[in-house]
């Protein structure tokens, strides 16, 4: 997992591949208070962008979740949000399995979950092996606004 700020993005984007710095760069470079929510190729399949309004709800009502051909660029433009993380282990139990159909796995729960405070303009890179579990709210329930790039797991080896 990789997270920060888009504001401070001048020292990490020589380090990461380039389909994660142009996936950054957009979220920088992107207004997207003005854009409705809906999907968007940013490089056809291979990166495309979901822009999500939701509400955060108890973290316990989140499922964990994987996926085995996209990494994840989260992004929060609105509103707060708390992302849980772990490790991918291969030892957690399998709540729902979509990974043929939409690249999504839900485990029943994970161990030794940290937890990510996301604020506006905070981002995390969840690869493969990052459980996550998004949409976590910190006070109560809350409106967000947040973007899903999902880039090609094999455009990153």
């Amino acid at each position: 997992m990789i997270s920060g700020h888009i504001g401070q993005l001048q020292d990490l984007l020589p380090m990461v591949p380039a389909p994660l710095r142009l996936s950054l760069q957009h979220l920088r470079d992107t207004d997207f208070t003005a854009l409705p929510a809906g999907n968007y190729d940013l490089q056809g399949k291979d990166i495309y962008v979901q822009v999500i309004d939701m509400n955060t709800k108890s973290v316990a009502d989140c499922r964990p979740e994987v996926h085995r051909q996209y990494a994840d660029v989260q992004f929060l433009v609105t509103g707060r949000e708390q992302i849980g993380v772990a490790v991918d282990t291969g030892k957690h139990k399998v709540g729902e399995d979509m990974l043929s159909a939409r690249d999504l796995l839900f485990y029943a729960d994970v161990q030794d979950e940290a937890t990510l405070t996301m604020r506006p303009g905070s981002f995390a890179v969840f690869m493969p092996s990052d459980v996550h579990r998004p949409g976590g709210a910190i006070d109560g329930p809350e409106p967000i606004r947040k973007v899903v790039l999902k880039v090609r797991v094999s455009l990153l080896q």
